[in-house]
């Protein structure tokens, strides 16, 4: 390439005017392929499932752990394993293993009225990629993130079980369907959401207690210095690594539904949009949990059972859905379902 061609190629990136891909290098794709392998080695993935996986990644020319040219981790992986050695977690949980039939992924039940046991629903204790003291993936949309789940043979939660795992209690699905018919799904989000949050609003959880706290999760981040609220080039995903805060999980042992990353999942709007739905049409894109800088800037309530506003909504399977640094996702998958 010629010193004007290089010239021209920097400024692009820097101006960040064409897709990532061509700001990323090899440094991104070598970092994913390391994430991959890790993928394989802890949830046991086939070839073939590694390569569908590695085709999403390539395609985005973004999804992974952050731009790792500015993303600077508060906190490495081999402190995460050294803390948790000293709190003896180690490995995945047998009763869950025998019930949820994969590794790090928790029963979603009511301890009110069920045993773990009973529960029909499990999800990811750990953000994507599910593995303890692993950076979760981002700049993810809600599309590919339903994608990656399908390909592990498990889907994207819907809104009242990652609700649950938060609050500690999965509750029958109380989605006001009746509201949204003849509706646009704007419309239909803001008066189904309006009667949710009046419903469960008078009592309010965390997944670590009854009343809000910093320092508890990994809310005590910093933004990259210039970021814009979205960019590539400008806003490092500086994140904690998974479970690196003992303390922050649910009664229901899920991990980090506060902090770090900021997830997605699906919202039905009818019967059959909901993920557990076998035909799996998906509803409407939904975002929970506070991310890593929220102990400084509260952008948002971020109570288990609270429901956001349409915040650059789109359906679930829209390719141009949402995605961002600090957005990621986990799965769930229905116990005994092939």
């Amino acid at each position: 390439m010629s010193s004007l061609g290089r010239c021209l190629l920097c400024l692009l990136c820097l101006l960040a005017l064409l897709t990532p891909r061509l700001c990323e290098g090899q440094t991104l794709r070598e970092n994913n392929e390391a994430l991959l392998a890790r993928l394989a080695d802890v949830h046991g993935l086939s070839q073939a499932q590694v390569d569908s996986l590695r085709a999403i990644f390539r395609r985005s020319g973004v999804i992974g752990q952050g731009n790792p040219a500015i993303s600077i981790h508060p906190v490495t992986r081999e402190d995460c394993q050294r803390q948790s050695a000293t709190l003896g977690i180690e490995g995945p949980d047998p009763l869950f293993l025998s019930i949820c039939g994969a590794p790090y992924m928790a029963p979603l039940y009511d301890p009110q009225t069920q045993r773990p046991e009973d529960a029909t629903v499990c999800i990811d204790q750990f953000e994507f990629p599910d593995i303890p003291c692993e950076y979760p993936v981002v700049w993810v949309r809600a599309s590919e993130a339903a994608s990656i789940c399908e390909i592990l043979g498990k889907r994207l939660c819907d809104a009242h079980e990652w609700e649950g795992a938060c609050a500690g209690a999965l509750l029958p699905p109380d989605y006001r369907f009746d509201l949204a018919r003849g509706k646009t799904d704007a419309e239909a989000v803001r008066t189904m959401r309006q009667a949710h949050n009046l419903h469960f609003g008078t009592v309010k959880t965390w997944s670590y207690g009854s009343s809000y706290r910093t320092e508890i999760c990994g809310t005590g981040g910093r933004k990259s210095s210039g970021c814009d609220g979205g960019s590539w080039s400008l806003c490092g995903s500086n994140t904690y690594p998974c479970g690196y805060f003992p303390d922050c999980k649910s009664g229901l042992e899920v991990y980090d539904l506060n902090g770090n990353a900021a997830e997605h999942m699906n919202l039905p709007l009818a019967l059959d949009e909901m993920a557990s739905d076998p035909d799996r049409s998906y509803g409407v894109t939904e975002m929970k949990g506070s991310w890593f800088v929220f102990d400084s800037y509260r952008a948002h309530e971020d109570w288990c059972r609270w429901r956001a506003p349409f915040w650059h909504g789109s359906r679930v399977r829209d390719p141009k859905s949402h995605r961002n640094y600090h957005l990621g996702f986990r799965c769930c998958d229905d116990v005994g379902v092939d």
